[in-house]
């Protein structure tokens, strides 16, 4: 069912408190044209009952011409930004940036940021970003999540479908996400609870083994029929399969990109309100998937881009995949059990 505008009103006023907007500080909402309507007006609305000094930055759309699809996920990193010095100068003015657009794994992004400017994404359908609002207790497990994740020198992933993946880490920070950009330079995503980090160069090795029912991300469907991926030195070398896994190799060659390639991210998720179910419940092109990335127990890796943790790989190409029911330890410590979040309370 829709969410009322004022039902979201107070949603949104609770977020900006708890991202700890104060009164006089400057925020700009950033639309395009295809952003959804009331997640702008409503934030705009709230902020400014907060007090704030908020202005709306519209930049038209871009990448249509090259992308597959109208999802903005299916072509990440090239925005409007570039090359358009009074748009990025009014973001980096701003304490406060509410992105209804998507700057994501763009480098504009990280200039903002830099600057200690704050940033909000905020592209779910409504009803999806008042069913997971950010709570105090989701931020403690993301960031005892996260404790272990940069402490650790390695990850073991296996499942019972065959998945038996190795990496190290190191050479990345942490990401953390847990829905509120309540700190100078941080970016976050409403919804979303999950930690994660980019393998060392190169160490990414083994299989992984998508079993039917997991959910591909940016097609935003669960897969018919297994597909295994091999990975040998940090780069994908091989995807076996039947239609799905033709589909996978006919998307990324699409880029002409070698950088499509290599392993990014890899995570859990951590999120108790969030369900393997949803992506099946709404048009794809509506949502971006957060049930899909945040689902308690979920093993997410992903490849591609790498700007996001400092990089320079900023491929456009960017593959998101949770999988179901695998087991994931931290230099032998199990985080996930046969995909259950291990201890139980920790979701």
């Amino acid at each position: 069912m829709a969410i009322s505008d004022a039902d979201f009103l107070k949603g949104w006023r609770q977020v900006l408190e708890m991202c700890n907007l104060k009164a006089g500080e400057q925020v700009t909402i950033l639309t395009s044209d295809d952003s959804n309507p009331q997640i702008a007006n409503i934030a705009k609305l709230a902020a400014s009952d907060l007090g704030a000094v908020v202005s709306e930055l519209n930049l038209a759309p871009v990448n249509g011409e090259k992308a597959l699809s109208p999802d903005k996920s299916g072509y990440v990193g090239k925005t409007p930004l570039e090359g358009n010095a009074a748009a990025l100068a009014c973001l980096k003015a701003s304490d406060m940036v509410i992105d209804t657009l998507q700057l994501l794994f763009s480098k504009e992004q990280e200039d903002v940021l830099k600057g200690g400017t704050r940033m909000l994404l905020a592209v779910e359908p409504p009803e999806i970003m008042m069913r997971m609002m950010p709570r105090p207790e989701d931020k403690q497990r993301v960031l005892a999540a996260a404790e272990k994740i940069g402490a650790a020198k390695k990850m073991h992933v296996t499942s019972a479908a065959g998945t038996d993946f190795t990496c190290e880490f190191g050479q990345y920070p942490v990401l953390t996400q847990y829905g509120l950009a309540d700190e100078p330079g941080r970016w976050d995503h409403w919804p979303s609870t999950f930690s994660a980090r980019w393998p060392n160069e190169g160490s990414s090795q083994g299989t992984i083994v998508i079993d039917e029912g997991d959910i591909l991300l940016p097609f935003k469907h669960y897969a018919r029929e297994p597909v295994t991926v091999t990975i040998e030195k940090g780069m994908i070398v091989d995807i076996a399969g039947r239609t799905e896994a033709e589909f996978m190799r006919k998307f990324m060659e699409s880029f002409n990109d070698p950088r499509a390639y290599a392993m990014a991210h890899v995570g859990w998720g951590l999120e108790n309100r969030a369900h393997w179910t949803v992506l099946g419940l709404y048009d794809p092109q509506s949502q971006l998937g957060m049930d899909a990335r945040s689902f308690a127990g979920n093993f997410l890796w992903s490849s591609g881009p790498n700007t996001e943790a400092g990089g320079n790989r900023d491929t456009p190409c960017h593959l998101d995949i949770p999988l179901r029911n695998c087991s994931v330890s931290l230099d032998g410590e199990p985080m996930t059990i046969d995909g259950k979040v291990i201890p139980a309370d920790q979701v």
